[in-house]
């Protein structure tokens, strides 16, 4: 019944028969013909009939649910298994908002200095993907927004506030003391993640407080793309103030704390709410817990960050004295 479960789940992951076989390392009459008995000794239809795959049926799909728990569960048993024979090893699946990349190196430095024999994989996600990928127990742990979009049925641990900034180059900016006001970050050409991004709706949510709305110029899923778009010129952008942790600060370019109103958004560490916790689940996010984490995550941004938020020097005036000398 198990093999059978595994089957289902890699036929639910490939959506398509001939590629969940070889992703199992059997042929596509053995996968076919292991569901067909599930279907026998469960009585009811999984899968839709047809040439190729079609989806799954409602009862399917309640087999499904019920087949993700129990591979799950046996994965952590595997891992605890382990734990008792070897200690802490093993392989960890990480996703992160592409806007949380740049944090990340600073807890799995610390993860890998207590535990070095674990493998950590990390993939970028959005929010909602990271939603379904837990319920689906395809992630062990994400980073991503704790305030703004909670997930559901997850542990979670705070690890940094997110906070935002007009990247421009000064010429189309200036260099305002005090911040910039959303509304006036609304005037200029913007180039901002696309809708799909959690990033954007939080950006489109503070335009929206400030009593504007905004149709930007360019819209991209990287935030690498965010950055050398502002760098060539072309827009402006919104910068989650992680982001120019990336870069050295440019003298072209100014980062400006967005005002009126300012926002944070709390990022942190989730993991599916299970009782046990899986190990390696339960090792990351003690690990995220540490004071020593969060320490090396402000010192980094501290450092990135001067730089950019520092106002650019006045231009030295000559000194008349010296001028003809």
């Amino acid at each position: 019944m198990f093999r059978k479960f595994v089957y289902l789940l890699a036929l639910a992951r490939e959506q398509h028969f001939g590629r969940a076989a070889e992703a199992c390392h059997v042929s596509q009459p053995t996968l076919s013909n292991a569901i067909r008995q599930l279907e026998t000794d469960l009585q009811v239809p999984i899968v839709e009939r047809g040439q190729k795959f079609a989806g799954f049926t409602p009862e399917g799909m309640k087999v499904l649910e019920y087949a993700r728990r129990i591979v799950a569960e046996r994965d952590g048993l595997r891992q605890e298994l382990q734990l008792l024979a070897e200690g802490v090893s093993g392989s960890l699946r990480i996703g992160a908002i592409p806007t949380a990349l740049p944090v990340l190196p600073h807890l799995l430095a610390r993860f890998g200095e207590r535990y070095p024999r674990i493998r950590a994989s990390v993939i970028s996600l959005s929010s909602r993907d990271i939603q379904r990928e837990l319920d689906e127990f395809t992630l062990d742990a994400a980073v991503t927004y704790l305030d703004n979009e909670p997930l559901n049925n997850v542990r979670s641990v705070p690890l940094y506030s997110e906070r935002y900034l007009l990247l421009a180059r000064r010429t189309l900016a200036g260099n305002p003391a005090n911040g910039i006001p959303w509304r006036d970050a609304a005037e200029l050409p913007l180039c901002l993640l696309t809708p799909d991004m959690q990033n954007r709706r939080i950006t489109d949510s503070a335009f929206r407080m400030a009593n504007r709305i905004v149709a930007p110029s360019i819209e991209t899923n990287s935030i690498v793309s965010l950055y050398t778009t502002v760098r060539n010129g072309l827009c402006a952008s919104i910068v989650p103030s992680q982001l120019l942790t990336l870069f050295s600060a440019h003298p072209d370019l100014v980062a400006l704390p967005l005002v009126e109103p300012s926002l944070t958004h709390v990022v942190g560490l989730v993991c599916a709410n299970r009782d046990p916790p899986a190990p390696l689940a339960k090792a990351l996010s003690d690990t995220a817990a540490e004071r020593a984490v969060t320490q090396r995550i402000e010192a980094a941004m501290a450092e990135a960050l001067g730089p950019w938020l520092r106002p650019a020097a006045a231009p030295v005036e000559p000194d008349a004295s010296m001028i003809g000398n």
